[in-house]
């Protein structure tokens, strides 16, 4: 994929594109209360704590939503469309939700998917591929869960 776009790296963010980096889906989590959130943040939304950790998951999830933009929202990515953009809600919190495409295999093309094989609810399973300007993005296959 040859895109012109640059996710945003900070403290708070850091940690999880270093994890992508290795291959690994890591969500923040308030070491008081346990629940997870993403996107980071310095402060628990629940409790108010101020202590975290990033913990390793499954990767696996389910189709929140779907959409195929049309035109491509990005210039960049024309060449790539039609391609479905999903929101994946994953398994170890529902509330948990993250964007990106789903692929047929490790740094598959974005647009190898079409929505008519796509239904909400349907399994995925993160996968880390190349990466957009030094930033592994997950992506997300279709799985049997």
């Amino acid at each position: 994929m040859t895109a012109a776009f640059s996710p945003m790296e900070d403290p708070e963010t850091a940690p999880f594109f270093e994890a992508a980096r290795r291959g690994e889906l890591r969500i923040q989590a308030c070491t008081n209360c346990g629940r997870l959130r993403f996107p980071p943040r310095p402060m628990c939304p629940w409790c108010h704590s101020l202590d975290s950790e990033w913990q390793r998951q499954s990767g696996r999830g389910r189709i929140w939503s779907f959409a195929v933009p049309h035109p491509p929202l990005l210039p960049t990515f024309a060449e790539e469309a039609p391609y479905v953009v999903a929101v994946i809600e994953l398994d170890e919190d529902p509330l948990i939700r993250l964007v990106g495409n789903i692929v047929r295999e490790v740094d598959g093309s974005i647009g190898a998917v079409p929505s008519s094989e796509l239904s909400i609810g349907a399994g995925v399973t993160a996968v880390f591929g190349k990466s957009v300007e030094g930033f592994p993005v997950p992506q997300w296959v279709m799985s049997a869960n």
